[in-house]
């Protein structure tokens, strides 16, 4: 069940009629949905439900095969559709009264809801009228006349390097301390860089502290406590660019001289969380969905799988792959993690094992998803006039890519490629004279296999729906191709480290210190982190 809020509760009570209200200007008449303050046209404050058609068209969806909620068994259809009056607005919902193999892009649909008492959900099924008939669905725009060119000459990139990195024990379902964890890396990062816990006088966090278990180990608190720490500045916040966000914040807090070693830290105990929730040990109550579930979670997309399957058959449909580029990808980071002692799955897997596994939700299997793993991963960013006096190789930020571009949104702004990857990217080009051709090694973040295509892409390594033809059945993308892609296995067979992982390992590569996985001559590495929610993307050098 939705939690309506002050902003939304009249379109949740308003289908008790049968019909089917959408926020509209009365200035320009564009509709916003989910409603907001002002319209998303003309910027006009005048906004007011009004009734709608009901019709709309699929213009991506996904059969989910996991059980997500016990009272919603799969499987089940989720769809994003397009209204009649504006293909710029969507719902995500559910088509009904039909099977599921009968969905497709493009297929027309019409509402009716499904009653909660004074909750009114809204439902697609097959429009009787239009049966056979294919609809046109809209395209994803070039938002590169949107990139921001430098605010100044100055790049605060260059005056700081990373110098130390470091990494506890990563497994599934240790069932350790969280925290413990993350002095353990904390503690092997300050010693990399040749560094004592006094001379850490600033600290760098993501998410910090969160509702959500299993995605933190507390924030700043619980670590200075641990470790006893003063720091002049510290830092935890989830709304930055990706996981990579809180890194990007150290580096801007030693360029400003507030600081000359900046601690950052990334911890996840997820595994562990899901075994004492099934256990009993952990209260898990339910609860309305509230924040971006609202809108998501009454119709079973509980997780990314889903959101992000949408998109990849939007992406199929307009450019005709199929999961076979999928599996490329699911078999190279497998190949790759049997040369890393470090990685969470390091047997080999054929393409005809990524086709045998269980669905979880269409076009992704199980290979198509990243292993959730207990760990922490831990990096030092310090001053660059500080170089001088470390023990390992400096490894240098080039770039940083970081603007938004597309609405911050699963299901309104972009269908083709994940959301918040073609700003960061974009956005990269504009702070560095270094090229696509420049670029030794990429760690892409890979929660979903297509979460590394749509990286893939929107870096200009290929143009959009090229990613195929560019990884040549997997050998471009290989240890020893034209780009190696997630030498050390990346999320998918390595573990989710989510996206701290991918920092570690491209300083690594860039040191000439990833032994049995290194690729040769490696000078130049570009880390992506996050995607959907506001993403990143940096550029890495050994010079």
């Amino acid at each position: 069940m939705p939690q309506p809020t002050l902003a939304s509760d009249q379109f949740w009570s308003s289908g008790g009629d049968g019909i089917l209200r959408v926020t509209r200007c009365q200035e320009c008449g564009a509709y916003t949905h989910p409603p907001l303050p002002r319209c998303r046209s003309c910027g006009g404050p005048k906004l007011d439900l009004e009734p709608v058609s009901g019709r709309a068209v699929v213009v991506g969806f996904t059969v989910n095969h996991q059980q997500w909620l016990a009272d919603f068994p799969p499987p089940y259809v989720i769809a994003i559709v397009a209204l009649a009056e504006d293909d710029g607005v969507r719902l995500t919902t559910n088509i009904v009264n039909c099977a599921p193999d009968e969905v497709h892009v493009g297929q027309f649909v019409r509402v009716l809801f499904d009653h909660l008492g004074d909750i009114h959900v809204p439902l697609f099924e097959p429009d009787p009228d239009r049966v056979g008939e294919v609809g046109e669905v809209p395209k994803d725009g070039d938002v590169a006349a949107g990139v921001r060119p430098p605010a100044s000459s100055a790049r605060f990139e260059h005056r700081s390097f990373l110098s130390g990195v470091g990494q506890s024990r990563i497994g599934r379902r240790l069932m350790v301390d969280p925290l413990a964890l993350t002095v353990d890396a904390c503690q092997e990062a300050i010693a990399d860089a040749g560094l004592t816990l006094a001379d850490i006088d600033g600290l760098s966090t993501y998410p910090g502290r969160v509702p959500s278990p299993g995605m933190s180990e507390g924030g700043i608190g619980p670590l200075v406590e641990a470790l006893q720490l003063r720091p002049t500045w510290f830092n935890a916040a989830a709304d930055t660019p990706g996981q990579a966000g809180a890194v990007i914040a150290a580096m801007l807090a030693v360029a400003s001289g507030l600081c000359r070693h900046v601690l950052c830290y990334r911890t996840v105990w997820e595994s562990s969380h899901a075994t004492m929730v099934r256990d009993g040990r952990w209260d898990a109550p339910a609860a309305r969905a509230s924040g971006q579930l609202e809108f998501l979670a009454p119709y079973g997309a509980m997780s990314a799988a889903g959101w992000i399957g949408m998109y990849a058959s939007k992406y199929f449909h307009r450019y005709g792959a199929d999961r076979t580029m999928l599996g490329w990808l699911a078999v190279n980071s497998r190949a790759n993690a049997a040369r890393n002692p470090e990685a969470v799955y390091r047997d080999p897997i054929t393409l005809d094992d990524y086709f045998a596994a269980r669905m979880v939700s269409t076009p992704f299997g199980l290979y198509d998803c990243d292993v959730p793993v207990d760990g922490a991963v831990a990096l030092v960013v310090s001053a660059i006039e500080t170089a001088g006096d470390r023990p390992q190789p400096p490894v240098r930020v080039e770039a940083v890519g970081t603007q938004i571009l597309e609405r911050l949104s699963w299901d309104q702004g972009t269908l083709e490629h994940e959301p918040q990857t073609a700003g960061p990217a974009q956005h990269l080009w504009t702070r560095t004279d270094l090229r696509q051709h420049d670029v030794d090694v990429a760690l892409l973040y890979d929660g979903f296999t297509f979460n590394a295509v749509s990286w893939l892409e929107a870096l200009g390594f290929c143009e959009p729906g090229g990613a195929a033809d560019f990884m040549d059945e997997g050998r471009a993308i290989a240890l020893g191709g034209a780009l190696p892609v997630n030498p050390h296995g990346g999320q998918l067979s390595a573990g989710r480290l989510h996206g701290f992982g991918f920092l570690r390992e491209a300083v690594l590569q860039l040191r000439g210190q990833a032994a049995g996985r290194q690729v040769a001559g490696a000078e130049t590495a570009v880390v992506t982190t996050g995607g959907g929610a506001p993403g990143s993307a940096l550029l890495l050098s050994r010079h």
